[in-house]
């Protein structure tokens, strides 16, 4: 990873540039009480992936589009439990602004309140999950953020805290850094790096390029 360059970094946004877990199992915590599911087995699906796809596979007898739509609103609004990541806004304003983007599995009401609630720079391209058929770990979010950005993929650095953002990298021909924040280094080790938080990743730009570097 720190012997080579890259055009772009696309970073996922919950875990890795914002710290809403807080937040977000209180909320999903409330919904599956709601519903009378097993809430620990649904909170190890929750990361990385849609609302509407963690529905639909522990209530299929629920209507996953208007359920995933009322949990969105009432955890989105919510900034309770929603913190910066350590050093988040700062490795953002080191990058140019058509070197980088957001990919999240996030509607674009939340994304854009958890951004601004943190004080993170304003992406340049944020990719959402309602502005893709498929969500992660489905190529198109990614793929959509090298398209929007005008680059190769495979020249495009993804940076991730869940296995499913791994797969969906990986299928879109980039390669991956992982964060061990929200999972164990075991279940991260598809990543093509790991860092244990974002603090450990420092950047440098060179010509344009972005070399990226890892603390031991």
């Amino acid at each position: 990873m720190t012997h080579r360059s890259f055009d772009a970094i696309l970073f996922d946004l919950d875990g890795v540039l914002v710290d809403s877990a807080e937040c977000i199992e209180h909320h999903w915590r409330l919904w599956a009480t709601r519903h009378a599911l097993d809430v620990e087995a649904l909170m190890a699906q929750l990361h990385g992936r849609r609302m509407v796809e963690v529905i639909r596979q522990n209530a299929p007898h629920l209507a996953a589009v208007e359920e995933s739509a009322r949990l969105a609103e009432e955890e989105g609004r919510d900034t309770n439990g929603v913190y910066e990541v350590d050093g988040a806004a700062a490795l953002l304003r080191t990058l140019p602004p058509d070197a980088w983007a957001i990919v999240t599995s996030g509607n674009r009401i939340t994304a854009t309140i958890r951004i601004q609630h943190t004080n993170l720079p304003t992406p340049p391209i944020l990719v959402t999950a309602d502005e893709v058929t498929h969500g992660k770990p489905h190529p198109e979010p990614y793929l959509t953020a090298a398209r929007r950005l005008g680059l190769d993929p495979g020249r495009c650095l993804v940076v991730e805290d869940a296995p499913a953002g791994i797969e969906a990298a990986h299928a879109a021909g980039m390669p991956a850094l992982g964060l061990t924040t929200t999972h164990t280094a075991t279940e991260m080790s598809a990543a093509d790096a790991l860092a244990m938080r974002l603090a450990d990743v420092g950047i440098r730009v060179i010509g344009g390029k972005i070399r990226v570097e890892i603390a031991a």
